[in-house]
């Protein structure tokens, strides 16, 4: 310090340095970084597909009547997986092609599997008195089984061969044509007889 008359000076000393981030960043970043893996996350699912090949995804699907289907307990036999809903127009068009082709192909220990796709226990039972449909049908609680098979919309169909194979997807309805009305009743059967090993 240094006496100049009246004037006394003295050296400033700067104020301590602060190391590291505050309370308030280190929250900002951890929120930044939250926000990019949600975003991350989304993207990834976004690109996901059906799967079309390889192990079809194992579920257990309680049935309308109380009963269940275990997916991997029907290995040996060829499964059709219909993924529908009773607000969907496009499964109406088709909820008869399938009841015909099952019925067709039963006693061939074929199985067919109805997941019923965001709807209600009262809509899906109505629709499936409607169009008589008798393979076992149940409601996807919480969309898990949908989420495992990635569906984007509905009707979605799986076919899956006696070893738990997907062999064949189709994301169309097997609807009757204005110039085929056995149109979707033929793709349909022609995809169950391939996996059959009965190629038409």
């Amino acid at each position: 310090m240094e006496n100049t008359g009246d004037l006394t000076l003295s050296e400033s000393t700067p104020p301590p340095q602060r190391r590291g981030l505050g309370l308030g960043s280190i929250v900002l970043l951890i929120g930044v970084a939250l926000v990019a893996v949600v975003f991350g996350l989304a993207l990834v699912r976004q690109n996901q597909t059906q799967p079309t090949a390889g192990p079809a995804p194992d579920f257990t699907l309680t049935t309308m009547d109380g009963g269940e289907v275990k997916l991997s307990a029907l290995k040996g036999r060829v499964v059709v997986v219909n993924f529908w809903a009773s607000w969907c127009g496009p499964c109406r068009d088709e909820a008869t092609v399938l009841e015909r082709v099952w019925q067709k192909y039963q006693p061939q220990d074929v199985v067919f599997v109805g997941v019923a796709y965001t709807d209600t226990q009262k809509n899906a039972a109505a629709y499936l008195a409607q169009y008589n449909v008798t393979y076992p049908n149940g409601l996807d609680i919480g969309t898990k089984i949908s989420e495992l098979y990635n569906i984007e919309g509905v009707p979605e169909t799986f076919i899956i061969d006696r070893e738990g194979r997907i062999v064949q997807f189709f994301k169309v309805p097997f609807a009757p044509t204005t110039s085929d009305p056995q149109y979707g009743e033929k793709i349909l059967s022609q995809a169950i007889e391939t996996a059959l090993g009965n190629p038409t």
